[in-house]
């Protein structure tokens, strides 16, 4: 088969796309670019990617395509309409990066909490220099997690898996469904008013769709309590940042934490990049899914939806 790949820099450098090679004649491309899709997938049969674009102009050059292996769980990069017309299959990959993300979670939040930076800062600057020969700095204080309420939009896999760990560190779980329709999980269910207004943490675990862009916006976040964290871990648009970056200048809540943007990357005048304390936020480059375990799994995965796919079986199949 000749397959494909659009966009290698996202699988890593330090993860081999060696395997690959075993399922046919493949042509590696660390990145492409809009103008450079439709020479490139021509001849294709297979073509893997994650975030370039492959809307009905892009496929229909593809004469030879029979399948497009997406090397990520959202599938809104692809035209399924016409991917359906051509009868060209669809594959994605879900559940890979759970634990990376979970982790993520609890790494933006005790990094908030803890005031780790300033206080690591602290050590190296200032601490060697204490002529008081005081032993704690009490200019960071800090509560504990225990007995706190944990909020959570979107109890998917990434959502009960945190729900599970907060509660084995004592916090009561409560969780609003994005859709509307799972409204009868293991925990107790809240409108969003509710969960903006009992949660000390808000964890954002839901896809991004018309029901819950800008979700996150003025009027819920002056809902929240001053002593409560944000944490996205879903998707940049569910958050609208001018509302974040005005509630967090205005000590509307105490902080939050977030690894996705509704540009990525984050653009130059993004509000949340002048904040009047840059403590209020902590973030990290759309890395939550990225741990070299689950960028490892991911890769097989998407070998094993190939290979399925030329054996005649469905595996992981959207269309």
């Amino acid at each position: 088969m000749k397959i494909v790949f659009l966009d290698t820099q996202l699988m890593g450098p330090d993860i081999d796309l060696s395997s690959f090679e075993a399922l046919g004649e493949v042509m590696f491309y660390e990145s492409t670019t809009p103008e450079q899709v439709a020479d490139r997938i021509e001849n294709a049969e297979v073509i893997i990617t994650n975030k370039v674009k492959l809307d009905a102009f892009s496929l229909s050059v593809a004469k030879s395509l029979k399948m497009v292996a997406l090397t990520c769980t959202g599938t809104d990069g692809v035209d399924l309409d016409y991917a359906k017309q051509r009868n060209i299959a669809v594959a994605n990959v879900a559940g890979y990066s759970t634990q990376s993300v979970v982790e993520q979670t609890f790494a933006l939040l005790f990094a908030l909490m803890r005031h780790t930076a300033w206080h690591d800062e602290f050590v190296k600057t200032k601490y060697a220099q204490n002529a008081t020969g005081m032993i704690t700095s009490f200019e960071r204080m800090y509560p504990e997690l225990s007995g706190k309420t944990w909020g959570i939009l979107g109890l998917g896999s990434i959502g009960k898996k945190v729900a599970s760990i907060a509660e084995a560190f004592g916090c009561k779980i409560i969780y609003h469904s994005t859709s509307g329709r799972h409204i009868d999980g293991p925990y107790p269910h809240a409108t969003m008013n509710q969960l903006c207004e009992k949660s000390d943490i808000i964890s954002i675990h839901a896809p991004l769709s018309e029901r819950t862009k800008n979700l996150i916006n003025k009027e819920n976040l002056e809902l929240m309590k001053p002593s409560a964290y944000l944490l996205n871990l879903g998707r940049g648009g569910i958050v609208n940042e001018a509302d974040l970056a005005n509630a967090l200048n205005n000590n509307q809540l105490a902080g939050a934490g977030l690894d996705v943007f509704a540009e990525e990357p984050i653009e130059k005048n993004n509000p949340l990049l002048s904040l009047t304390n840059s403590e209020k936020l902590v973030a990290s480059p759309h890395i939550a899914w990225a741990s070299i375990e689950a960028r490892t799994r991911l890769a097989a995965e998407v070998i094993a939806n190939i290979e399925a796919f030329k054996n005649g079986e469905e595996r992981n199949r959207v269309v």
